[in-house]
């Protein structure tokens, strides 16, 4: 297979999804640009597509037939995707039972119905290829404990990090590198989205890092073949500390830290 492999980025119109997307045309890497946002991904593509060939197509997620749309798009139009990016997600902030079940039912397709059916679509012509790439964008969330409120998100990233641990060792053999990118506090959209910017802003600056940076260690990483990247110092300690605490001590910190910047009721 010769022809030129593009990169399919998901939610792509703005964030880490965005920065990524910059981040592989400064590679030279053409692009697959989808999100919700027509006149997000147009803009995108009209100031990216200077750099390298750009191809839209609007995709929402939630919907359970989107990622086969989303493959017979790609499919119609000849383009071999090399690097799935699977980006698209977000919070639902509040207790558990503050939102009703169709909520959560859409937040489960789109962290993680559609990832693990988008990934098995495309897997099978990179491994066939012999050469591909993964890179499943999780966080640090997932590798922390539970708190209270968002009370589905770090367990969709922890899922999100064992499923591309185990297919980065079947898929890797085969040419396919698989990585879990696990951010931190991120500049981007994200907490306006779910309505928490007030909170987090009062989050110490040195926990933060720009989606430029996130996106140039997860590119990097997933080109590398490794498996799992925690982005910047602060967050590997913070990892690091939630893995080898005692976890009655770990979870009561983590427990009421998280409080100052989540909304629980």
């Amino acid at each position: 297979m010769n022809e030129p492999g593009y990169a399919l980025i998901t939610g792509a119109s703005s964030g880490i999804g965005a920065a990524i997307a910059r981040e592989y045309a400064r590679r030279g890497k053409p692009l697959v640009l989808t999100a919700r946002r027509l006149d997000r991904l147009q803009a995108l593509a009209l100031e990216l597509g200077r750099q390298v060939p750009c191809e839209i197509i609007v995709a929402d997620l939630a919907q359970p037939d989107a990622p086969r749309q989303l493959f017979a798009q790609t499919q119609a139009r000849g383009l071999f995707v090399e690097t799935l990016v699977n980006n698209a997600g977000y919070g639902v902030p509040g207790r558990y039972l503050s939102r009703d079940w169709r909520t959560h039912a859409d937040f489960l397709q789109v962290m993680i119905v559609a990832v693990a059916e988008l990934t098995h679509l495309y897997l099978p012509a990179m491994e066939a290829a012999g050469r591909g790439r993964v890179l499943n964008i999780a966080s640090l969330a997932g590798l922390t404990p539970a708190s209270p409120g968002h009370t589905m998100y770090g367990a969709t990233k922890a899922w999100l990090i064992r499923f591309s641990e185990c297919l980065a060792m079947e898929s890797g053999p085969r040419g396919v590198h698989v990585t879990a990118l696990c951010p931190g506090f991120t500049y981007s959209e994200f907490h306006d989205v779910n309505g928490m910017r007030e909170k987090v802003s009062k989050m110490p600056r040195w926990l933060w890092l720009s989606s430029e940076d996130v996106a140039r260690i997860g590119v990097d990483a997933v080109e590398a073949g490794r498996l799992r990247v925690v982005t910047g110092a602060a967050n590997r300690a913070i990892a690091f500390a939630s893995k080898y605490l005692p976890e009655s001590l770990s979870r009561a910190l983590f427990a009421g830290n998280t409080r100052k910047f989540r909304d629980i009721e």
